[in-house]
């Protein structure tokens, strides 16, 4: 069987806009996850998007399948 790729899209305020520390991680938005890197930058840009004049909102692409696969180079 193949190795599945997923992406977890999500963001939240920032405690410092300098910083990825989240001020409050009980709430994070997520915006779901996605089986193509393409598809998980689309909804990182349409979130992204629609905050743009917080600086302290911010989102995040983390690949899950490094974490699924950590002795895997990709």
């Amino acid at each position: 069987m193949s190795r599945q790729d997923l992406y977890l899209v999500f963001g939240g305020t920032l405690l410092d806009p300098r910083e990825n520390v989240l001020a409050d991680p009980d709430n994070v938005d997520v915006a779901g996850v996605y089986p193509t890197y393409e598809k998980a930058l689309k909804a990182w840009r349409s979130r992204s998007q629609t905050n743009v004049d917080d600086a302290y909102v911010r989102y995040f692409i983390a690949p899950l399948h490094r974490l699924m696969h950590p002795d895997e180079n990709a």
